[in-house]
């Protein structure tokens, strides 16, 4: 029997986990009209299950940790468990939708389940209503994530109910069965072995090239309030930026689409900075999670039709202690560009890649320690998820929003993520709630930032 097993970045998000580190990455969808009934919402869903394998099955660990977890059918699947209906309280604005999203992602999914939710939110003012998608980190990475949502969502208000087809689980593996799959798999055929050896080889060769780069990580961030223990419970703001925008900085400041952002974002954090009279002068430090799947023509990461975690990170610096906006751009469009050009993304997708040599046991006791130290060579994390372009609908309803939700964890108490959908970049911006009452210093700064940056350009 074979089984379909967890990558290890998967893993590593799957062990990370713990009552402070909620590992849900997900969206907020906005869409017009008044809600539809549940029961046909209800029935998309389930329509589409069959494009989705993952949303019925569940983890399964290997005795010993001998090998790394497994993807198995839930025989006790039930779709009314997944799905879920809330009500914002009057009068039903942003700021009270933003409460229920920060309430859903702040509770940890039940890993004897399939490691997913859908909510469906009521009560929102102007004729609107929203959904809640909420998935384990160990499912998906971003660009997994938004192939979730192409599954689920329409590119047509044209909704046919698909006909539910049936379903019936396989039996669940016995902890033999898992056992013996495992050393059956641990070992491998002699050109297996061959190739295996080449490849790690090469990986050591990449990694050791980039490590002079990647090991001023280790030096400590700008100390502040950025870093710190963290809570069970999350705040999470919205900003949203139309891409028209953002084109035209590009254009006339230079830079790349994500250097403008990052730019934008730098100026969300000095005015955070400023507001909580903290040093501004030291550049803060982001990790920026980068995609290693096939890219299109344009060099945008495309989806391979898996849900597995395929990232690296590279880290950046964030000056916020320049106060002019196009130095700030120019300045993290040098460093962006030298990144690219180094090794840092190979060296540390090699470092990925090694990882897979590592043994399960050992990663997993590791990971138990780590997760529970407080990090301070990075102040916060910044990602950017590339969306559809055209608009999509649920059960004939527009979206006419798309804001992302990354979370927090280790000490870093803030996080921003970017989702480019149907002409706009919506931010998301997730905070520890004991430690960020003012995170939306950071969603109005992104604001500052682009008029900054908008005016400059003019000028230009």
């Amino acid at each position: 029997m074979t089984f379909d097993r967890l990558g290890p970045i998967d893993t590593g998000f799957l062990d990370a986990e713990c009552d402070k580190n909620q590992l849900n990455i997900g969206a907020l969808l906005i869409l017009e009209g008044p809600p539809p009934p549940f029961s046909r919402l209800r029935e998309m869903v389930i329509g589409k299950l069959g494009l989705i394998p993952r949303y019925r099955q569940v983890v399964r660990r290997v005795p010993f940790d001998l090998a790394r977890p497994v993807w198995v059918d839930d025989p006790r699947f039930d779709i009314d468990y997944h799905m879920r209906v809330a009500a914002v309280p009057k009068p039903g604005d942003m700021t009270e939708l933003r409460r229920v999203v920060a309430d859903v992602m702040s509770r940890r999914l039940d890993q004897g389940r399939p490691l997913w939710e859908l909510w469906m939110v009521e009560g929102l003012e102007d004729d609107q209503w929203a959904l809640v998608v909420k998935v384990h980190h160990c499912m998906a990475d971003g660009v997994g994530g938004v192939e979730l949502l192409n599954l689920i969502l329409d590119p047509s208000p044209d909704h046919v109910a698909v006909p539910s087809l049936p379903w019936r689980s396989r039996p669940l593996p016995t902890p033999f069965e898992l056992l013996t799959s495992s050393l059956k798999q641990a070992v491998p055929s002699p050109s297996r072995v061959i190739r295996s050896a080449k490849e790690a080889l090469a990986d050591v060769d990449e990694l050791a090239r980039s490590l002079p780069s990647l090991l001023r990580v280790v030096i400590p961030a700008a100390p502040g309030s950025l870093n710190g223990p963290i809570g069970p419970r999350r705040r999470w703001t919205t900003t949203v930026v139309p891409i028209s925008e953002i084109k035209k900085v590009r254009s006339s400041l230079g830079g790349t689409f994500n250097d403008v952002t990052l730019a934008a974002i730098t100026r969300g954090f000095r005015g955070l900075l400023e507001k909580r009279g903290e040093p501004i002068h030291r550049p803060l430090r982001t990790v920026v999670p980068v995609s290693v799947r096939a890219r299109d023509a344009s060099g945008r990461a495309v989806t391979d039709g898996t849900l597995e975690n395929k990232t690296a990170a590279v880290f950046a610096d964030l000056p916020t202690g320049v106060d002019d906006p196009v130095e700030r751009l120019e300045l993290i469009s040098k460093q962006m560009s030298a990144i690219k050009e180094s090794n840092d993304a190979q060296g540390a997708q090699s470092a990925v890649s090694l990882a897979k040599y590592v043994p399960p046991s050992m990663a997993a006791a590791v990971t138990s320690v780590v997760r529970n130290i407080p990090h301070h060579n990075v102040n916060t994390l910044t990602t950017n998820i590339p969306g559809p372009q055209i608009p999509l609908y649920a059960v004939g309803h527009p979206v006419v929003s798309a804001y992302p939700y990354v979370p927090i964890a280790m000490g870093v108490r803030t996080g921003v993520a970017m989702l480019s959908y149907n002409g706009e970049v919506h931010f998301g911006i997730t905070g520890d709630y004991d430690n960020t009452p003012d995170i939306e210093i950071v969603a109005e700064g992104i604001h500052l930032g682009m008029d900054e940056m908008l005016v400059a350009a003019s000028q230009a």
